[in-house]
């Protein structure tokens, strides 16, 4: 037990002895060295940080920078506001620009900085945030740019809307002086011509024609005044009205339809005996252009020869000249015994297909109609020689035909403060130099015809044209004006075949308008009587095209 009580007491004591403090010994060599402190890499990885910050505020400052260009672009408009909003936009940019390369600059010296463990480092990063704050500064600017172009950007939508609801003078006159020199003067000249064609539009007097028939050669002198702009010179707007069977012109002008007409004077003679105050103003027809038409086998070469025949005749007035010369041969148009009156469409269909004896027809419509066709005994077209023709005028019973007429209420009255007597005068005047230009210009004037769509083709209307200004030129006493001796004529024969019970006053027609207008054609050096006229050689073909 003693033995084990001492190597208890032996472990005791080496315990205690390893437990205790140990005595330090004096160094005797030289001191280790310390490795290098981990700092400055910490400082130089904190460096960078900022330099990543930098970077996203470089690239975030470039979208406040495209942005800026888009409100530059959309500020590109012609206006003062504008104009500022694009300086300062520009000034921002610029701005920018500057702000972004001093801190890339600063930020390459920070870096560089950086890469020495040393305090530079803490200088490098307040550099940085200096240069971050600059980004940031020209960042707002940018922003403010850019609000001053939306800004502007919005005025110009309203001064937009303005212009565009807008049409007083002022309002014009700001767009102008708002628009850079070359579009304004653009703009002012529009502006100006503009004004000028409204002017003159609302100066034009509106007035109608109404035409007794289709469009075609025989109404070619007002197509071509209107196409010509003659009646505009005369300061008429004229709205020309096609004809048809059921539309009668003198019933027209007479309800207020129209202030002027078209028709023969026997028809107008007949409606102002029932009443109508129709007046003819001007005789632009010298002479008839009613023939009856028959082929060579049938032996009709006078009057006379009708006795017995089928005789076609379109009536609605058109009968007149046929009635009364029957009448002066001895046969009554009333008595079948006598004559066996057809009507008859307007065509010659009826006697080519031989269900008339003598057809009617006019110089130049139905006449040419018949030498449009196939001769089937020659396999050609007819020729004159083929056919027999009663020609009224050497009868002794034409009547005056195509004129323009008017009413006397119109003519006392005015329109616009402008005498209606003085409106006539013009409205006379342009249309005779219509016929007075398709009498010197005979293609253009056909081709002035073909594009107001006649129903016939090219060489009927020329052959048309020509046997108008047959019926025409010459006019010795001028264009218009008419001839006594010939209305005594039309009128004794109205009265003769019962048209009319009695002559017309001395109302039913007046000379002063149309020598008015051929006074001041001639003062204007044109030629109002076509004494040298002469016809042209026309080449039918088959259907008048």
């Amino acid at each position: 037990m003693s033995r084990k009580i001492g190597a208890l007491l032996l472990i005791f004591v080496l315990v205690l002895a390893a437990c205790g403090p140990a005595a330090t010994p004096t160094p005797t060599t030289a001191p280790t060295e310390v490795p290098p402190t981990d700092a400055p890499a910490e400082a130089t990885e904190a460096a960078a940080e900022p330099t990543e910050e930098v970077a996203e505020a470089t690239e975030a400052a470039a979208e406040p920078t495209e942005e800026v260009a888009e409100a530059t672009e959309a500020a590109a408009e012609p206006t003062e506001e504008v104009a500022e909003a694009t300086e300062a936009a520009a000034e921002a940019t610029e701005a920018v620009a500057v702000a972004m390369a001093e801190p890339t600059e600063e930020v390459a010296e920070a870096t560089e900085a950086a890469a020495e463990p040393t305090e530079e480092v803490a200088e490098a990063t307040e550099a940085a945030a200096e240069a971050t704050e600059a980004v940031a500064e020209a960042t707002e600017a940018a922003a403010e740019a850019t609000e001053a172009a939306a800004e502007a950007t919005e005025v110009v939508a309203e001064a937009t809307d303005v212009v565009a609801e807008a049409t007083e003078a002022p309002v014009v006159e700001a767009t102008i002086e708002a628009t850079p020199e070359p579009a304004a003067e653009a703009t002012e000249a529009a502006v100006e011509a503009t004004a000028e064609a409204t002017t003159e539009a609302a100066a034009l007097i509106p007035v109608s024609l109404q035409l007794q028939w289709v469009v075609q050669s025989q109404f070619a002198g007002y197509f071509a005044a209107k196409a010509m702009g003659f009646y505009e010179e005369e300061g008429l707007d004229v709205t020309i009205l096609e004809g048809a069977v059921d539309i009668v012109p003198q019933q027209v002008v007479a309800s207020g339809g129209a202030q002027f007409g078209i028709a023969w004077v026997p028809k107008v003679l007949e409606s102002r005996a029932a009443g109508a105050d129709l007046v003819n103003i001007a005789q632009v027809f010298q002479r008839s252009g009613t023939l009856q038409v028959s082929f060579k086998d049938k032996g009709i070469e006078g009057v006379e020869d009708l006795r017995g025949q089928r005789v076609g005749t379109w009536g609605f007035g058109n009968e007149h000249e046929l009635f009364a010369a029957l009448r002066a041969a001895g046969i009554d148009p009333n008595n079948a015994e006598d004559v066996q009156i057809i009507s008859q469409s307007f065509d010659m269909n009826a006697m080519l297909n031989d269900e008339l004896d003598a057809a009617q027809a006019m110089t130049y419509n139905e006449y040419a109609q018949v030498l449009e066709a196939i001769n089937p005994a020659t396999g050609e077209l007819y020729q004159p020689e083929d056919l027999n023709v009663i020609n009224y005028n050497d009868v002794g019973t034409a009547m005056l035909q195509d004129h323009i007429f008017s009413t006397e209420s119109w003519l006392a009255g005015e329109t616009d403060g402008v005498a209606n007597t003085d409106i006539a005068v013009k409205f006379i005047k342009a249309s005779l130099r219509g016929w007075i230009y398709c009498r010197d210009n005979f293609d253009a004037c056909v081709q002035i015809v073909l594009d107001n769509g006649p129903t016939l083709g090219q060489s009927h209307m020329q052959w048309q044209l020509n046997e108008i200004n047959r019926l025409i030129w010459p006019s010795p006493a001028g264009v218009g004006v008419m001839d006594q001796a010939l209305w005594d004529q039309t009128v004794s024969v109205a009265v003769d075949s019962g048209i009319i019970p009695e002559a017309p006053g001395e109302a039913a027609f007046r000379t002063d308008l149309a020598q008015a207008a051929v006074d001041a054609l001639t003062a204007d050096g044109v030629d109002v009587t076509g004494e040298s006229w002469q016809p042209v050689e026309v080449t039918l073909v088959e259907g008048g095209k």
